[in-house]
Order: C-alpha cells, then structure tokens, then sequence
C-alpha cells in the first residue's frame, strides 16, 4: 500500500469516527480520489507532526504531516490548471467549505483543479515557512505533470481564500523566493502561477492589519515591523507579479477589506493586470457563496476574467 493509501484509509477511519460520535453525516472525499504527495523523498523541516490526519465532519483539516494534493480531473481538460488554496487561519484547512466544493466546481468547468493540503506551522515543523514551502513546491510539481493531465503550462493559477489566499499571494509575488533547497529536477521549474485568484484574502500584516491568527501563527505574538513587512504580499508586487483578481465583502470582519485595497494599489502601481469585487455584504468564509447571495457571484466572474485574459477558454 502506497503512503498516499494509508493516508487516505486514515483519513477515512477518522471521518467515520467523527461521523459515529456527531451522529451527522461527515465531509468525504469519494475513496478513489487520485492523491499525489509532494515531496516523494527528501521533505524540508522533516521533524513536524508525525502521526494520523484529524478532519471535523465539515471538512477542518488538522495534524497534517504528508503535504499533497488532491486532483480533481475534468473528462475534456481544457489546458487551464488552478492550485486551490483553503483557509483556516494557518491553524487548520476548510477543506469542507472551501477548496473542496471550489475544486469541484473548477472541474465541472474542464478546468484541472488541484486542492493543496498543506503542513501547519504550529504543528511542530522547525520553520513556520512551512505553508510557503509546499505551495511552491506545489506550483512545480503541477508544472511537471502538465503533459500527464493535459495541461498548458503558461495556464496554471492558484486561487486562494483567507488564510489561502494570503498563502497564494505569497505564492503569486515571492514565486523567486528559495522557501525551501532544491530536492530534485522539479524544483528547477518555475513556481510563478500565471494568474492568481485571491476570495476574501489576507494580504497584509502591517498594522492596522495585524490582528489576524494567521499573523499569530506564522510570526507569533510579538513580530517586529520587518518581519511583518517580509509577509505582506501588498509589498512584495512587482511588474512580475502574476494577474490577480480580488474579491471580498465590505462587512468582513476577519480580514478587513482594506487588504484586498492594498492589494490591488500595489497592482496598479506595478501595472499588473487586476479586478476586484468588493460585494457590499457577505461576511467572511463563504466559499463558492450561498445560492442567491450577492457574493455567489464570483465564481462566474472570475470565470470571465480568466477568460478575458486568455488563461481559460471560452
């Protein structure tokens, strides 16, 4: 039985075990889902959390000790690969409301969709670079299987929400970044997404944005102003930074708006292709949204910006 295996029999003992206790019906993945590690040999800052994968019966990710992804392979890929990113505020991952139901979605579309699980800073790894580390990793490792899945490789993006979209703006802008030493001839590949899709992010952890728990679980409690500069994306853009479309809601109460405003001044600046979408209610961790509400809509638009800009087929 392959590593990828025995994790996914845990991962589904540990969901029939919540499932029994909760006496509700839990979040799954369907067993033959196709799971590919990402470091199939030498893993950086090995010493992290050893042991089996928690998830809720919503689909919250925890003890994650084999970074991986998930694939989600439409019938007729149409050459567009998107890295899916959940949120969780680097303390765990919304696979079950988030990544999950985004992938699916993407796939409908012939869009080839990989959701990311990735190592948790606080779970032990002797770097909190961990997250970083693996959505590089990740972007290179989609990039060497471009010919296996159909995929062009100037078309794959990655799209994040909250904690995961600050993780795929640090993906998107410091893609030249060495997070990690090079383990094999995948990591001579680029890890710049050609495009990036950023739902309700974090972006900056500059006051008065620094009150988050992703700022707390990557730079601790008490980070000095460079360090909360080196994880701002706003102040990472350059006039490489990739395309980038934003969307969040007005009234969000976890991640100020003023983030995806930051973000999209810095775009500008660098000029960087952006749109942005601020919905005037919606919250915070809607996901694909609830059907009928204002922000259900930015499925579609992100659909038609991607397409505008000739990364998704029309």
């Amino acid at each position: 039985m392959t590593r990828g295996a025995v994790f996914m029999l845990m991962f589904s003992i540990i969901s029939h075990s919540v499932e029994a206790q909760s006496g509700k019906q839990s979040f799954s993945l369907p067993e033959d889902s196709e799971q590919i590690d990402l470091w199939s040999g030498t893993m950086p800052d090995k010493a992290g959390f050893r042991g089996p994968e928690i998830i809720s019966d919503k689909g919250s990710v925890t003890h994650i000790s084999v970074p991986r992804l998930i694939v989600h392979q439409p019938k007729n890929p149409d050459g567009t690969a998107v890295l899916v990113i959940s949120g969780g505020g680097y303390a765990h991952i919304e696979l079950g409301k988030e990544s999950n139901p985004t992938a699916n979605w993407l796939q409908s579309q012939g869009v080839t969709a990989f959701e990311l699980i990735y190592r948790l800073p606080r779970e032990g790894w002797s770097t909190a670079n961990v997250p970083f580390e693996d959505a590089q990793r990740a972007m290179r490792l989609i990039r060497s299987m471009a010919g296996k899945y159909g995929i062009d490789p100037h078309k794959i993006g990655v799209l994040g929400f909250s904690a995961g979209g600050h993780l795929a703006g640090i993906t998107a802008t410091l893609f030249n970044k060495r997070f990690y030493e090079p383990v094999d001839a995948i990591d001579s590949l680029s890890a710049r997404p050609d495009f990036a899709g950023l739902i309700y992010p974090v972006i900056s952890m500059l006051p008065p944005n620094n009150k988050t728990h992703s700022l707390k679980n990557i730079l601790g409690l008490h980070p000095t102003i460079p360090q909360e500069t080196a994880f701002s994306a706003e102040q990472k853009v350059t006039a490489d930074t990739p395309p980038t479309f934003l969307a969040q809601a007005q009234d969000d109460p976890v991640s100020p708006v003023q983030n995806s405003y930051l973000m999209e001044a810095a775009l500008k600046k660098a000029d960087v292709p952006v749109e942005m979408h601020i919905f005037q209610s919606g919250g915070h961790g809607w996901g694909l949204g609830k059907t009928g509400s204002e922000v259900s809509e930015w499925p579609q638009l992100f659909k038609r910006w991607a397409q505008h800009n000739g990364f998704w087929k029309k």
